[in-house]
């Protein structure tokens, strides 16, 4: 159950790390918006494939449907999903450092405590008092993160009475 509860009727750390891998893109993933689920949110991972897809087929908006995706929703979207992989990156790389778990070990930890999902593979136990600390503060950026940053993005809305010059840059 890598969406939220926790509950696991295998072993998680008897998984292949293929299995790994799978659990934890879901649990990156998260529930429902609505939902005390962790993680990015669904709909924030699938406005982020709507503007992929768009970006792919040289479209100026992004459409899902027969509605057009606001621009400040896009901007939020990619705000929250690039913000969560910074996190989740830096936290992976400094348990890497305090620990001498596998990469595929850490990187199941820290995404299931920004997941706030409960799921782990049995080394928490065997990390420093560093290591937990860092999970601890994971699992509370974790939980009121995405939610706070979504929230704090939708409200602050700046009119600048100005336009800057616009430049081209060579992307990719």
């Amino acid at each position: 159950m890598p969406r939220s509860g926790g509950f696991n009727t295998l072993d998680i750390g008897q998984m292949y790390p293929s299995s790994w891998l799978v659990t934890d893109v879901l649990m990156f993933i998260g529930g429902g918006s609505a939902g005390t689920a962790g993680g990015v949110k669904v709909t924030t991972f699938g406005f982020l494939l709507f503007i992929i897809w768009s970006e792919m087929r040289g479209e100026h908006q992004v459409n899902i449907g027969h509605r057009r995706l606001p621009s400040a929703t896009q901007r939020q979207a990619l705000s929250i999903g690039l913000l969560g992989v910074i996190l989740v990156t830096i936290s992976t790389w400094l348990l890497l450092i305090i620990t001498p778990h596998s990469l595929d070990q850490v990187l199941f930890e820290v995404i299931s405590a920004f997941a706030t999902n409960g799921l782990s593979t049995g080394i928490t136990a065997h990390t420093s008092l560093a290591g937990h600390v860092l999970l601890s503060v994971l699992m509370f950026i974790g939980r009121i993160g995405p939610l706070t940053l979504g929230s704090a993005l939708a409200l602050k809305q700046r009119t600048r009475r100005y336009e800057l010059p616009e430049e081209k840059v060579i992307i990719g």
